[in-house]
């Protein structure tokens, strides 16, 4: 797990050299790759260094975890001289895939995957990317094509940004180091800006926050020619294509997920330093704890666990304590109070480098800072459950969309019935209302979305920016396929919601250099999943993850198993914001807030007093405006 920088095309590296942006990704080691296209490329152990004629050059942070010897140490190069490598990431499948490739008559001189990665690119090209398990962004140098081949994880866990730049294409695992370059204007995005305020959509196009800098989908490679960087060639090499199993049992079904699930923690737990979980106390992350206990009997476990200062209805103590004692673990726990959050404000949005949702993200950050106080470099983490098994409040909304698009009336209403006194459906008609809403014509739906507070273009926006920029004013909610719970799974897997939520947790976790795993995010994992039909994932008497629960029985605790609420690490922002109002109301009224033309700050600030009053409900937007006026003065950001 590690920090990787590179240019192709530049001729010279100075320009990327002005700060070390990316050291915290990689605490352990550094290395350099300079190749003026003509000699071999010369591999340096030094810091940073100015480079005149580098017609390619790699930069590598490294964070060791799999054999910590110098072996690991990168750039890595193939015995002939042909193949270099920069790495980020895990393959936990590099033991299998060593023997495939010694049986071909491959030879190895570390104990590392990213030789593994290295090799298997070397032997099989792209198509070595449907053989990986794991994470991963990485670049590999062809010194005899004269390209670079640039890819990408499955889901994206791992990050890989770029830019154009003086005619080069520079990449890089963090936007601000490509923000570093000198001349290069922190210029917001007028549409992603309005995804995010309206709908908090982040990390779901190829196109950042900031106007030209780009990423690297997930599951895409990019061929990028050493002698005309410009012209790069970007191609998806993977993803999930749902076949409904329709003659698979329940049971059969829970015992090939288990069977999968307790394969995929296996080779989640394969490590040379010590490992440690992040425990909310929900179902995934505690079928995760108790999935190492049941595979690793002697193990010494240690989980770390947000709980807020104050219990006001959120805390999951009592769950996380049920979790870590059926297991023995060793249990951490941080509690942070109010004051704490404007503290570490500026630090987990430089972090991050764009906004993000909700403070429950900085509940993240407080667990990753207390992971690595604990000597801890490696966590498992249960991020992709909710959207694999349909862990949120919105998929019971599907559901009925479901149900009445295949014309299962009787089964809709005992569904309605049933899910009456579930906790996480008792807001279904205010979001089958909402949803509703966004599915019917466009003509159609300014007066439902009034009468919700749910305007496409709500009042604290400065309407007439977005119009002079050409912004899209659209709804994100809308589905015509017949198994809508399943077309959602799918579309919140690529597009709406895992992939901020993976960026938080990447940066979270590396900016305290702890590289975290995610082991329900595997292709054959998500492949079966969605492919299962709905019941099994949502039951008809409104179970979520049902498959799931029937999987660990036996494994995990059955109080957990038994929840019907959803938690996480949720922060109690509410309080938070009011105990904090002196500090709410300076962000408000600051120069920067004045400066940004996105917000209407007269009718932000009339919401804000009216959430204080109680005429108004709580709602995440105002969370957003806060992050963006902050993120807006931390990264200088120019909106013209």
């Amino acid at each position: 797990m590690c920090g990787i920088l590179g240019s192709i095309g530049l001729g010279n590296s100075k320009p990327l050299l002005s700060k070390q942006m990316l050291s915290h990704r990689g605490p352990d080691d550094y290395g350099e790759l300079v190749w003026d296209g003509k000699a071999s490329p010369e591999l340096f152990r030094v810091t940073p260094r100015d480079v005149q004629a580098a017609q390619v050059w790699f930069a590598h942070w490294r964070l060791s975890i799999l054999d910590l010897s110098e072996a690991g140490w990168q750039p890595m190069r193939t015995v002939d001289g042909r193949y270099f490598i920069v790495y980020n990431g895990e393959v936990y499948n590099y033991r299998e895939l060593r023997q495939k490739l010694e049986r071909q008559g491959c030879s190895f001189r570390s104990h590392t995957d990213t030789e593994v990665v290295l090799q298997a690119y070397a032997q099989w090209g792209p198509e070595a990317l449907k053989y990986f398990v794991g994470m991963f962004a990485f670049a590999v140098l062809d010194t005899q094509t004269r390209r670079v081949f640039l890819a990408r994880d499955f889901f994206g866990i791992k990050p890989l940004y770029y830019t154009f730049y003086r005619n080069a294409l520079i990449f890089a695992s963090e936007i601000k180091a490509l923000l570093a370059l000198p001349g290069m204007q922190a210029v917001a995005h007028p549409q992603r800006v309005y995804d995010y305020l309206r709908y908090g959509l982040t990390d779901h196009e190829a196109e950042t926050f900031f106007q030209g800098i780009y990423q690297l989908p997930p599951a895409h490679y990019m061929v990028v020619p050493v002698d005309s960087p410009e012209n790069v060639q970007i191609r998806r090499y993977w993803e999930v294509i749902p076949k409904e199993q329709t003659e698979i049992s329940f049971e059969d079904a829970a015992n090939q997920l288990r069977t999968l699930f307790l394969e995929s923690v296996q080779l989640h737990l394969r490590s040379d330093v010590p490992l440690g979980t992040a425990l909310s106390g929900g179902i995934d992350s505690s079928s995760i704890v108790a999935a190492i206990r049941y595979l690793e009997p002697r193990a010494e476990i240690h989980t770390f666990s947000f709980v807020p200062h104050q219990d006001t209805g959120i805390s999951e103590e009592r769950w996380i304590d049920i979790a870590g004692n059926h297991v023995g673990a060793y249990m951490h726990k941080v509690r942070p109070r109010p004051e704490d959050l404007p503290r570490d404000l500026d630090d987990l949005i430089y972090a991050q480098d764009e906004p993000f949702g909700s403070t429950s993200i900085y509940a993240q950050y407080r667990v990753f800072r207390l992971a690595r106080k604990a000597g801890i470099k490696v966590m498992l983490d249960g991020q992709g459950a909710d959207e694999l098994l349909a862990g949120y409040a919105t998929y019971y909304v599907a559901k009925v969309l479901s149900l009445l698009r295949q014309r299962r009336y009787t089964e809709l209403a005992k569904f309605l019935l049933r899910i009456r006194e579930v906790p996480a459906a008792r807001g279904v008609l205010y979001l089958f209302t909402r949803l509703s809403a966004a599915l019917l014509p466009q003509q159609w739906q300014a007066l439902p979305r009034r009468i919700l507070g749910e305007e496409l273009l709500p009042r604290w926006m400065n309407k007439s920016w977005f119009v002079q920029r050409e912004v899209r004013f659209h709804s994100v909610w809308h589905s015509e396929e017949e198994t809508v719970l399943r077309a959602q799974l799918l579309r919140d897997l690529q597009t709406t919601s895992l992939p901020h939520l993976l960026r938080y947790e990447d940066r979270n976790s590396m900016w305290h250099s702890i590289e975290s795993r995610v082991p329900f995010l595997t292709p054959k994992l998500a492949q079966f999943l969605l492919s299962l039909p709905e019941d099994y994932i949502l039951a008809s008497d409104g179970t979520t993850k049902a498959v799931f629960r029937r999987a660990m029985e036996g494994i995990t605790p059955a109080q957990i198993l038994e929840r019907r609420d959803k938690i996480g690490f949720a922060t109690p922002e509410r309080e938070w914001l009011l105990a904090l109002r002196p500090w709410v109301e300076s962000v408000l009224t600051s120069e920067t807030a004045h400066r940004i033309p996105v917000l209407d700050l007269r009718e932000a600030q009339n919401h804000w007093q009216g959430m204080l009053q109680e005429r108004r409900p709580f709602k995440w937007t105002f969370w957003r405006w806060l992050n963006l006026i902050r993120w807006s003065e931390r990264f200088e950001v120019k909106y013209e």
